[in-house]
């Protein structure tokens, strides 16, 4: 099995990347393989609802000069996804948002092949908004058909400076729980 995480903070090594490395941490234990994209900092375009991904049905948006393309093929690959975001604004990072909206209209475009895969959402906060980003996040797990992961809490952590969400112990154990949370449903659904 296979989760692949996509990591839509433009900071590498940051406060987002470490909490997916904790729910790593413990999908690794029990065997499934992990994969982090690092999504945020790169150059990705919006949506344009051209539509051409509806004519085409080749699971590709036509827009081709971006990263998006090579996530979707990751997703379609993994069993597991996570997607992350630091929180900006009481939401996601651009890029982040534009992996959901175009990630969105292809697959559906294609036959809803996410269907009955496993999703989970993980945001870094300073101090509020968080909700609503993991919200953004679990919308696109929802309109993909996919089972959503929960944690013990909201799958967040809070720290500004990176490495700051150590210190927050609750934050930690939402990852580590998450992580055991979604090797435990990944292992039962490839039963």
């Amino acid at each position: 099995m296979q989760v692949v995480a996509f990591n839509g903070s433009p900071r590498v090594g940051g406060n987002t990347e470490q909490l997916i490395r904790l729910v790593f941490a413990e999908l690794e234990a029990e065997g499934i393989e992990t994969e982090l994209v690092q999504l945020g900092g790169n150059l990705v375009h919006g949506c344009s609802a051209c539509q051409s991904c509806k004519v085409n049905q080749d699971n590709r948006c036509v827009v081709d000069d971006d990263m998006i393309n090579a996530c979707i093929v990751k997703m379609l690959a993994a069993d597991g996804i996570i997607i992350s975001s630091p929180t900006y604004v009481a939401d996601l990072t651009s890029e982040t948002k534009a992996l959901i909206d175009r990630g969105t209209y292809v697959l559906r475009a294609n036959g809803h092949p996410l269907t009955r895969r496993v999703g989970a959402a993980v945001s870094a906060v300073r101090r509020a908004g968080s909700i609503h980003a993991l919200d953004s996040i679990n919308h696109f797990f929802s309109v993909n058909g996919m089972f959503i992961v929960g944690s013990s809490y909201w799958n967040l952590g809070i720290g500004r400076e990176p490495g700051e969400i150590h210190g927050d112990e609750e934050g930690v154990q939402c990852m580590r729980d998450l992580g055991r949370n979604m090797a435990w449903l990944l292992e039962r659904l490839h039963a």
